[in-house]
């Protein structure tokens, strides 16, 4: 009997053990349907993401998406970089700058072909043209980012001069303010223009601390903006995953494109509490009217190289990397 209770009582520990032992391999698995997404801001400029996720599309594909915010492009490559993301939607201008890193960073999917900013003025404007930059500021956000370089782009290519000599006409292009603070830095400066997405522009107007006078977009023409980014090792090992999150956010712009404003406001409702219906259809209508989201996913060399064309002319340095190093084509081709 006593070597009985000695078995039963060695069994029940060895059981426990073994439940145990089980217990931590299980919750050490890593979810290999979870994605760690991080975006650069949160904007309406990216609303077929927020529409696949307020309206179940990820879900749908079996992915459960966690999205974080950062300000920059800069910071989300960061967390990239050291693990804390597994994609990114941010600048693709910084797969160019990360270049060198082991595990390479890498375009698989495009969102937006157009710059998204608005110029704000603090009067209203109804026939603003780039010439009355001429003498005055503008904010353009921070050195190095897509913003103010698509914005220094634009002003040169359309034969203004940047500097600081307002007799002569020079537009000075302010670099030096980081890109969640452009709008405070207008309100304060006296600056007479800045460059801001929605819904801060629709905002601030509504403040009535400015006007919304022109899309950059508009100006700039097709620029590719907004990208998914992700290690190559990383595409490599969640092939499938990745093309499922692509298809996911088309499906999103597929609903943008057909469906009525207030239809594409209800389901961005949920990621902006502080924008009414009316405030977000006129965000959806504005982006829409600029064509500012793409229909297919992938990345065209042609447009990789108007990127460097933006790069290059705002930069001391000559970018020329190559394009299937940095894009990886194959998953968003099967999408569209």
């Amino acid at each position: 009997m006593q070597k009985f209770k000695r078995f039963s009582l060695f069994a029940l520990c060895l059981a426990i053990l073994v439940c145990s032992s089980l217990m931590f391999v299980g919750c050490g698995k890593k979810d290999e349907n979870k994605i760690r997404l991080n975006e650069v801001t949160h904007s309406i400029f990216y609303a077929p993401l927020y529409v696949a996720l307020n309206k179940g599309f990820f879900k749908d594909e079996g992915l459960n998406v966690v999205l974080e915010s950062t300000n920059g492009s800069d910071s989300s490559m960061t967390t990239l970089i050291s693990g804390s993301a597994d994609i990114i939607l941010c600048g693709p201008e910084q797969v160019v700058y990360a270049e060198e890193v082991k595990d390479r960073p890498m375009v698989f999917g495009q969102l937006t072909q157009k710059d998204g900013s608005f110029i704000v003025g603090r009067q209203a404007n109804s026939s603003f043209t780039l010439d009355d930059l001429k003498g005055k500021t503008i904010i353009g956000g921070r050195q190095g980012g897509l913003p103010a370089m698509t914005l220094q782009y634009v002003i040169e290519s359309n034969g203004l001069t940047i500097g600081t000599n307002a007799s002569k006409g020079e537009v000075n292009l302010r670099t030096d303010v980081a890109f969640a603070n452009i709008a405070s830095e207008f309100i304060t400066s006296g600056n007479e223009y800045c460059t801001l997405f929605e819904p801060t522009a629709t905002n601030l107007e509504k403040a009535g601390n400015g006007h919304v006078l022109k899309a950059v977009g508009d100006l700039s023409g097709y620029i590719p903006y907004t990208c998914f980014v992700a290690k190559s090792s990383y595409l490599k090992s969640h092939d499938e995953q990745a093309e499922k999150f692509l298809k996911a956010v088309y499906k999103a712009y597929q609903f943008i494109k057909t469906e009525p404003y207030s239809e594409s406001a209800k389901a961005l409702k949920a990621s902006f509490d502080g924008m009414t219906q009316t405030e977000l259809e006129i965000a959806v209508e504005q982006y829409l009217a600029i064509d500012a989201w793409c229909a297919s996913p992938v990345m065209t060399e042609e447009s990789f190289d108007n990127l460097l064309k933006v790069l290059n002319n705002a930069s001391k340095d000559d970018y020329h990397p190559n394009y299937t190093a940095l894009v990886n084509t194959e998953i968003a081709s099967r999408i569209a």
